[in-house]
């Protein structure tokens, strides 16, 4: 099926890639700052695993309740104006988050924590599909590929600088605890919520800042039902005639439940096997790194040497075998295979979902909601291992969340991308 191009979206847009490649970046540190969160609210606040996992709920089921209102304001305001919007109400999530989190009241940090999932959903509504029709749809993976690298970078920063500035010393003060009176414990955990204050002002300030440059950027407007329209595809009356896009909505949703585990859940994996604290909060990283190998492995082979949706199948089996070999060892090899499954993880994202959108037109900004609806997968296949792997083997939980959603990648990239074209 042939894809039309547009006057809007010329074939050398290199300016606009690099915004966008900036604001990739942006979502990317703060995405990725879940993981460690995680390990950061179990000690500060005093919970459980399942309570600290709310933190990665929070976030990703913003994007589900918020995904199509975002929609209706892209309509309103125009992507441009609507990414500016997204990076304010990110600003405003910082700066609950870490109000909230120095007094110790994480019913609040939770909820700042969803405000600026609710931001991203905005950004990433706006922002995904935008790169996806700023030239040819074919080329989109490649292109997109472009922002998972800025994206990861900044993912692989992210542990590292939380880890300096505000978890540095984990391992001892945990010890430290639990040695000490209901008086002492109250002040070195008040203390340690503390120095998240500092770190997320800061971030807070520069959300909004960039929000600002959005506005009197050069980015150009495009308009999808012209940059994206299907040929002979005029005469469906709703989203609901395009069944590859639902099928991908759902693609979504099985993919980021995958990269949360591997990534956001690594650490809580690591620790069962006795890792200590003060390696684990690290693993994020290691995750993040393999996904940016991934990143460049694709750009270089799509689309000239494979398409991406044979590089997506493949990226799917890739995923069976590691998370198999993760099943099949232990201890640190272990951990390996699960942070490798960010190589397989990497043109995912890229590939499915210019896949789902292709040929949407009007219906373009709808479907990218759906789509975005789908990161809520995130908070949810996270959450049944957290609660699962307290009454069976957490490796045994890994596997069968995790290859399920492999497999069904797998027919996406297959037969599904194609469902009612």
């Amino acid at each position: 099926m042939s894809m039309p191009s547009t006057a809007a979206a010329p074939r050398t847009h290199y300016g606009a890639i690099a915004i966008v490649g900036a604001l990739f970046f942006v979502f990317g540190f703060v995405t990725w700052l879940n993981g460690p969160l995680i390990q950061f609210a179990k000690l500060a606040f005093d919970v459980s695993d399942s309570l600290a996992f709310l933190i990665p709920f929070a976030f990703y089921i913003s994007y589900f309740c918020l995904a199509l209102p975002s929609s209706s304001i892209l309509r309103r305001t125009g992507m441009k104006k609507g990414m500016a919007l997204g990076l304010f109400a990110m600003a405003v999530g910082a700066v609950v988050f870490g109000q909230y989190t120095t007094g110790r009241v994480y019913t609040g940090a939770v909820a700042g924590i969803f405000v600026i999932g609710a931001g991203l959903a905005i950004l990433q509504t706006a922002s995904n599909p935008y790169i996806s029709i700023l030239g040819p749809i074919k080329g989109a993976a490649q292109r997109i590929a472009v922002m998972g690298i800025c994206n990861k970078l900044a993912g692989m920063l992210a542990p590292l600088v939380i880890g300096s500035l505000v978890m540095h010393g984990m391992g001892d003060l945990s010890a430290q605890v639990e040695a000490a009176d209901f008086a002492t414990r109250e002040r070195l955990l008040n203390a340690f919520a503390a120095r998240i204050h500092d770190p997320y002002m800061l971030m807070a300030g520069l959300l909004a800042l960039l929000a600002v440059g959005i506005l009197f950027s050069p980015l150009p407007e495009l308009r999808p039902e012209d940059a994206n329209r299907e040929v002979g595809g005029d005469g469906r009356a709703s989203i609901l005639h395009y069944p590859h896009a639902w099928l991908g909505a759902l693609c979504i949703f099985v993919y980021v439940g995958v990269e949360v585990m591997a990534g956001d859940a690594i650490g809580t994996y690591g620790a069962g096997f006795g890792l200590p604290l003060d390696q684990t909060k690290f693993f994020t990283s290691f995750t993040l790194g393999a996904m940016l190998l991934g990143y460049l492995v694709g750009l270089v082979l799509i689309p000239r040497v494979v398409s991406q949706e044979r590089w997506l199948a493949v990226s799917a089996m890739l995923g069976v075998a590691f998370t198999v070999g993760a099943f099949a060892t232990h201890g640190i090899a272990s951990v390996a295979f699960v942070a490798a499954l960010g190589f397989a993880n990497a043109m995912m994202w890229p590939a499915i979902f210019p896949l789902a959108i292709q040929g949407l037109g009007r219906f373009t900004e709808q479907g990218s909601a759906l789509l975005v609806m789908g990161i809520s997968g995130g908070a949810i296949v996270p959450q049944l291992f957290v609660h699962l792997k307290e009454s069976m083997d957490f490796q045994l939980v890994f596997l069968l969340l995790v290859v399920p959603c492999y497999l069904y990648i797998l027919y996406f990239a297959v037969r599904g991308h194609r469902a009612g074209r």
